[in-house]
């Protein structure tokens, strides 16, 4: 390896592209990318050719000097902080920018909160129960709760409640006197799911009843119908197991994201779009790109924290 080409290619003219992927790179490498950053990234190297390809160099060059500062002798994260250079104080701001609490600066302040991977119970009151998921937040509001991000279970006793539970997530309300149901609030969407007994979803002025087994969802585009659904599959995370049924594996690359402390990206959008019928325990999550690797052909790139490029 030529140190020499490599301080080349740094003096070379600025390129706002090849600085933004800089800057990406300096994101995933932080330790604190979420999903959606992940999903950005996607739609950044999906702009152009061009784009990709200043990823890839971007990738190339980083590896090339660890390889480097190897043969130097010298601790490799001095010598990829050289190769960031100025990037690194311009990405600070990118990370301050795209990187929050989950359920935002209300986040800040919930009453319950969960871990990347963690699952906890929290008995909310004697006729109300809660299950939340991974990176989930929730505040009491009244009487009810407000499920900021995340994904919650909760189990409601008639026999033990004055009046309906009502769970408040995005702009809409759950109201359930004895039921056992599933919501879920990310990416600004929500999606309510029936496990048992009957339950009510009021959105925008229009209220939908839902039966065990019929899931409804709503977001920014507005309320969907609701369908029917294999409702175990929709909480097998309370077994510690993830259940795809013909997602695409960019669906399920971002589900895995929720769990497993580092972040996976897809960049290869034609393997993104792969149909995947599989179960995955979540004690596999921690070598589930080499799962990938292996079934689909994906080429694997690691980098600090934890971040792992499939493409």
């Amino acid at each position: 390896m030529n140190i020499f080409n490599l301080s080349a290619a740094r003096d070379k003219p600025a390129n706002p592209m090849h600085d933004e992927a800089r800057d990406w790179l300096v994101l995933l490498t932080s330790g604190r990318a979420t999903v959606a950053d992940a999903k950005a990234l996607r739609t950044w190297c999906a702009q152009s050719p061009e784009h990709a390809q200043a990823f890839e160099q971007a990738k190339v060059l980083w590896q090339q000097l660890g390889a480097a500062t190897e043969q130097l002798e010298r601790p490799r994260h001095f010598g990829r902080r050289a190769f960031l250079g100025g990037a690194l104080a311009a990405s600070a701001a990118v990370v301050m920018v795209r990187v929050g609490v989950p359920g935002g600066f209300a986040g800040l302040t919930a009453d319950y909160r969960t871990a990347v991977g963690e699952q906890r119970q929290v008995q909310l009151s004697d006729g109300v129960s809660l299950e939340l998921n991974t990176q989930t937040r929730i505040s009491r509001v009244g009487q009810g709760i407000e499920l900021l991000e995340g994904e919650v279970e909760v189990l409601t006793d008639l026999a033990l409640l004055a009046q309906p539970l009502k769970v408040q997530a995005g702009q809409g309300w759950v109201s359930a006197a004895q039921a056992r149901f599933n919501v879920r609030h990310t990416d600004h969407s929500v999606c309510v799911t029936c496990i048992d007994g009957s339950l009510s979803v009021d959105v925008a002025g229009n209220s939908v009843s839902l039966a065990s087994g019929k899931q409804l969802t709503y977001g920014p585009d507005g309320i969907g119908e609701p369908v029917a659904v294999d409702a175990q599959a929709v909480v097998a995370w309370r077994e510690q197991v993830l259940v795809f049924n013909n997602a695409t594996l960019t669906t399920v690359v971002d589900e895995i994201n929720r769990y497993r402390p580092g972040m996976l990206v897809l960049l290869n959008k034609k393997l993104g779009q792969r149909r995947v019928q599989a179960r995955f325990s979540l004690q596999q999550l921690a070598g589930v790109a080499l799962l990938i690797r292996d079934a689909y052909g994906a080429k694997c790139t690691e980098l600090p924290g934890g971040v792992v490029l499939l493409s």
